[in-house]
């Protein structure tokens, strides 16, 4: 069987390419079903971008690299395109948009995309060897059972990086890459909770509170959880993507106030208040009563002095925390690291060294910030690596 483009992956980067692509192109994926990460994604809403998607939101060894796909493919093309299929959209917070319905709506809309574009998608089947003729790459499938020989002008790599390995991930775009003399920056979980020894944090386990979560690359104010294991919450989750293994972490509970200022006020209105009451209106109580075992947070307001006051407000502010790592691949939504951007053109995704061969989505070393900017990567790349193919056919 002869075609013009053979995807590997029918998760999001991999169906925008080959809505794009167009005909004589063939997705392949071991899966039942495409699309499963968009299925899970924001509680089953997807969140499928964001308002405010720009390149310093992204992390690579190369951080120009993403500019060109995001500013050819922005997410308001994205928009439009969820429009023109009638699906309805909100915002939540800092500019995640979200569908009203199911992230199945995303799916069905890249499907009908890919259908309208000529593409074919095979589901169940699994690659068992790949080669290049000299030519052309050379793929042994096997679809249900049967062995079936596909012989492609592209191939293109969109099998996502090693994240939630339940669903299937694994490292196959980095093995192809890799046999084709592509290089790889070394692959680590993104986006994933940090890990305590001995139970740290678990009578918090289930608080949820605002601050400002910090490490030497990195800050993001937003809710932090404690949980039984550790530390989670979209302020942790982001920070871990900056985050290197025996670094300390900083925490500001009370982030865009003046604690020092606030007791103060309130040794000055109600002298004869305990610290640990005046301390609770200004944490959560269960907070505050594990801070006392680590913190002298006895006494009355009366009796505090200013220098005391203000020691107790930089503790508070500038929390220091050493994670003993994270939760790891299983429970990481993204890969930092992949396939390194040096071999490959920002415009088309294809690797300069190896004409045909083409990496987008995840398993480029491209990653968003926690809201939907990953999604717009695969978008983005996907689209970009898509039209080069169909703007290269259309020439031959």
């Amino acid at each position: 069987m002869q075609i013009e483009t053979l995807i590997l992956g029918a998760g999001a980067a991999g169906m925008m390419c080959a809505a794009e692509a167009g005909p004589g192109t063939l997705v392949v994926d071991h899966a039942r079903n495409p699309g499963e990460k968009i299925r899970i994604s924001g509680g089953g809403r997807c969140n499928f971008t964001n308002l405010g998607v720009e390149p310093g939101c992204f992390l690579s060894e190369n951080p120009h690299f993403c500019k060109s796909a995001l500013a050819r493919y922005t997410q308001w093309d994205f928009l439009d395109l969820v429009g023109r299929h009638g699906i309805a959209w909100h915002e939540k917070t800092l500019g995640q948009l979200f569908c009203d319905g199911k992230a199945t709506q995303i799916i069905a809309m890249l499907l009908r995309e890919m259908e309208a574009a000529g593409a074919e998608l095979w589901l169940s089947t699994e690659l068992a060897e790949l080669s290049h003729d000299g030519t052309r790459f050379v793929a042994r499938l096997m679809r249900e059972g049967t062995e079936q020989v596909v012989s492609a002008s592209n191939l293109v790599l969109a099998t996502g990086g090693k994240s939630i390995p339940k669903m299937g991930a694994t490292g196959l775009a980095y093995d192809i890459a890799t046999r084709f003399g592509l290089e790889i920056v070394a692959p680590r979980p993104g986006l994933v909770p940090f890990t305590f020894p001995d139970g740290r944090f678990s009578a918090l386990s289930g608080l949820s509170l605002p601050v400002r979560a910090q490490t030497a690359r990195g800050a993001f104010e937003e809710a932090m959880l404690f949980t039984h294991r550790g530390l989670s919450g979209p302020a942790i989750l982001q920070i871990s993507s900056y985050w290197r293994e025996g670094e300390a972490i900083t925490v500001d509970l009370l982030p865009g106030s003046d604690p020092a200022a606030a007791l103060r006020t309130a040794r000055g209105e109600a002298g004869r208040r305990a610290l640990s009451t005046a301390l609770g209106q200004l944490l959560p109580p269960k907070l505050v009563a594990y801070l006392g075992e680590t913190l002298d947070l006895t006494g009355n307001l009366a009796d505090l002095s200013d220098r005391r006051i203000a020691a107790l407000a930089q503790a508070l502010s500038g929390w220091e925390l050493r994670p003993q790592g994270t939760e790891g691949w299983r429970t990481a939504e993204v890969t930092l690291g992949g396939i390194a951007t040096d071999g490959l053109s920002s415009k088309t995704m294809e690797a300069k060294s190896v004409p045909g061969l083409y990496v987008i989505g995840e398993a480029v070393d491209v990653t968003g910030w926690l809201g939907g900017y990953n999604f717009q990567w695969a978008w983005s790349s996907g689209t970009a690596c898509g039209r080069a193919i169909a703007e290269t056919h259309r020439r031959s």
